[in-house]
Order: C-alpha cells, then sequence, then structure tokens
C-alpha cells in the first residue's frame, strides 16, 4: 500500500524500543514523545493540523502522519506505530476489527463527510443511460454506503434492509443494466473520466475540486450514520492524552473552521 514520505520520516524516528502501555500512555504527547496521529490526506489532515495547534496551548504535542489509503492507518494504529487515527466511520471501523482482528476502540466522533455521486458527463441521474458504469469503493463498509446510495437515487434496486453491508450481489432490480465497478477509494476521483458516474467518499472528492453540495448528482442527507471518529487501542482506551485529544478535537474553534473551509462538505458530528 502507498504511503508519503511524511509517513516514512515519521515512522523512521520512532525508537526501537517498546514500551510498556502505561510508559507509552504516560509519555504520550510530549515533546520527547509526540502524539502520533494517523489521518488520509485532505480535510482529515487538514482538521486535524488545527487540532495540533489547539492541543499545543494545553501542552499536548501532536504529529500528524498522513497515509493515501484507507488500510495502512489501522494496520500502523494496531502495530505501535501510530497512537491515534482519524479517517473511518464505525462501520469501517467495526469491519477491521471483526475482519482482521484489530485491538482497536472508538472513543469519539469528529465529522460527517457525506457521499455523493459525481459525473463528468452528466448533469443529473435521470440523464444516466442504460449499461452505464459507474465507481464505488471496493472497501466492504464504503462499498454498500455507495450501493445504499446509488439505490435511493434510483439507479437500481437492493433488497429489502440492505445497508453498508450490502454488495452487488444484493441488487433485485437493474432496468437500466448498470454495471459496477469497484475500485480503491481514493483512486476513483481520477477514474472519473472513465465511467459514468462514481460514488465518492469527501475526503477523496474534495482534494480533487469535488463539493458534494456544490458538484453531486446525488448526496446522503444529513442523518448520515456514517460520522467518523478518533481510534486508538483498546489499551490505550482511558489514557489521559485521550482525554485532551478530544478536547481539543471536539470544541468551537475546529466545529468553525470545519464549518468555513468545507462549506457543507464536512459537517462536525459532536
Amino acid at each position: 500500500m502507498p504511503v508519503t514520505r511524511r509517513r516514512l520520516a515519521a515512522l523512521a524516528a520512532l525508537s526501537p524500543l517498546v514500551l510498556p502501555a502505561a510508559a507509552r500512555a504516560q509519555e504520550a504527547g510530549t515533546a520527547a514523545r509526540p502524539l502520533r496521529i494517523g489521518a488520509t490526506a485532505g480535510p482529515h489532515s487538514q482538521v486535524l493540523e488545527r487540532v495540533r495547534d489547539i492541543a499545543a496551548r494545553d501542552g499536548l504535542v501532536i504529529r500528524v502522519v498522513e497515509f493515501t489509503d484507507y488500510i495502512q492507518p489501522n494496520a500502523a494504529l494496531a502495530a505501535g506505530d501510530l497512537d491515534a487515527n482519524s479517517y473511518q466511520h464505525q462501520p469501517f471501523l467495526d469491519a477491521a476489527v471483526r475482519d482482521r482482528r484489530l485491538p482497536l476502540v472508538a472513543v469519539g466522533k469528529t465529522l460527517i463527510f457525506p457521499m455523493g455521486v459525481y459525473s463528468r458527463r452528466l448533469k443529473s441521474v435521470q440523464e444516466v443511460p442504460n449499461g452505464a458504469r459507474v465507481a464505488i469503493p471496493n472497501d466492504p463498509s464504503n462499498g454498500g454506503r455507495a450501493l445504499v446510495l446509488l439505490a435511493r437515487a434510483g439507479l437500481f434496486s437492493l433488497k429489502e434492509g440492505a445497508d453498508h453491508t450490502a454488495t452487488v450481489a444484493d441488487i433485485t432490480a437493474n432496468p437500466k443494466r448498470i454495471r459496477v465497478t469497484e475500485l480503491e477509494a481514493a483512486q476513483i476521483p481520477r477514474a472519473l473520466e472513465d465511467v459514468d458516474l462514481a460514488a465518492i467518499n469527501t475526503n477523496f472528492a474534495v482534494p480533487a475540486g469535488l463539493n458534494p453540495v456544490r458538484d453531486s448528482l446525488a448526496v446522503e442527507s444529513g442523518d448520515s450514520p456514517y460520522a467518523n471518529l478518533i481510534a486508538v487501542r483498546t489499551q490505550d482506551r482511558d489514557a489521559p492524552w485521550v482525554r485532551r485529544l478530544l478536547a481539543a478535537y471536539q470544541n468551537d474553534e475546529v466545529k468553525r473552521f470545519v464549518e468555513t473551509t468545507f462549506q457543507g462538505a464536512a459537517i462536525p458530528a459532536f
């Protein structure tokens, strides 16, 4: 999986000494041992950089480590290369914990990034032609999330009760013979020229110049259950720095920054 130079530099700076959990919790957040928080590049990292500045006023030192995919931030957290990450919603974390047996837990909510459906060729979902090709994320939770959004837009029907666990096999009626292509979420904005439309996670849409409020043909409603969160290792859930991190993130200054910067593309969930 790809990683940025920033992540490699951060990981290279880590001591090879593996400390007991209590010692790590006590030292994390100091100048000698910055709190290492992973996030996908784009909005998640942008917000964390503001959180980092706010936390510094309280003496909590944070280092933001950027990733370009959805898999490595959890793997790095479970391995102890990170202290926390901020990029995923609860269904995605649940799938990682279940399928990969990762000892991770959510400790607080951050933002909702409503998923949108975009097209370079079409102006509305009513223009979708027969045999249209649509790209969706290939990870289980976001793939199902995209299918539900597309079904609600009227492109096809899913079995009754379908949710984020839905797969292409759950399509029950497809009168326009829509062809679904599953791609890595981070790659979908670049593939938009090659498909008729695509369901794109907002944290990848925004860096590509797409805003779900302004540019999407369909978008999740404001009551989306996919609030993003801060995750830590289970052993660290009660560490003192966790409370300080949440206090730095879940405050009015961050809320105003999000609302001003993203103009509805991100919604505070705290």
